[in-house]
């Protein structure tokens, strides 16, 4: 096997490890264990933090957060010990091993998104996405971060606060890739980060334009006993919001 070869096999194995790295269902996985529950049956149904916030409490909404930044965090580390000192020639062009780590942190956010353990389904990406931002770039990740934080006070929808986040994230590194030459490939990773996190909250905006996105704050739907006459094991829902 050529030695290009071999490179082009690093870069197979840095997207898969990423893969299955995002696609480890921790907001599932934490929520029935602290608060047995499914969260892909209430609220949004979706994996991640927030939902997991709104359903199964704090505590586990916490270890989720943790857990799905380290997904993408770890994505890039492992990546990083296996592309080594790489560079792949196709033609003209060139690829190094940070095309590599991109690789394996878009992978992760594919996976977390839609994880091969749920039937393709999963969350929307973004703890995921700004934790191999924290890996690639972590002055980015933070200014992303603080813009997140400030945002989710302030306007109390975490959708909005996301859809922010990430779009500066993009901004951000478009100045340092012209001011300082970072590598082309970080930004790369912030446009297709972008496009999925944005993609993936289409329902939001929707929502938001419309005025019908929910906040911060709302507690989702609890299941309660059934009432007469609906039939044994039926379950129903109280009127309390459901929160994205």
């Amino acid at each position: 096997m050529t030695p290009q070869a071999i490179i082009a096999l690093k870069y197979v194995a840095c997207i898969a490890l990423g893969y299955f790295m995002g696609s480890i269902p921790f907001g599932v996985i934490i929520a029935r264990r602290t608060a047995h529950v499914n969260v892909m049956e209430l609220g949004s149904k979706s994996t991640g933090t927030t939902n997991v916030l709104r359903t199964a409490g704090r505590k586990a909404a916490a270890i989720v957060f943790a857990s799905d930044l380290l997904k993408g965090v770890l994505a890039v580390v492992f990546a990083r010990i296996i592309m080594g000192i790489s560079y792949l020639e196709v033609g003209d062009f060139g690829f190094g091993k940070e095309f590599g780590l991109v690789l394996a942190a878009l992978a992760a956010v594919v996976g977390h998104n839609w994880s091969v353990f749920l039937k393709f389904r999963g969350g929307r990406g973004v703890t995921t996405f700004f934790g191999g931002m924290i890996a690639l770039s972590w002055p980015t990740a933070l200014l992303g971060g603080e813009l997140f934080i400030i945002s989710a006070f302030a306007t109390r929808f975490v959708s909005l606060a996301s859809l922010i986040a990430v779009v500066s994230t993009y901004a951000l590194m478009i100045l340092l890739t012209i001011r300082y030459h970072w590598p082309l490939e970080f930004l790369f990773y912030a446009l297709v980060g972008t496009v999925v996190i944005v993609v993936m909250h289409r329902g939001n905006i929707i929502r938001l334009l419309s005025g019908s996105e929910r906040r911060l704050g709302d507690k989702a739907e609890e299941l309660q006993a059934p009432t007469p006459g609906e039939g044994k094991g039926k379950e129903t829902l109280t009127g309390r919001s459901v929160l994205r």
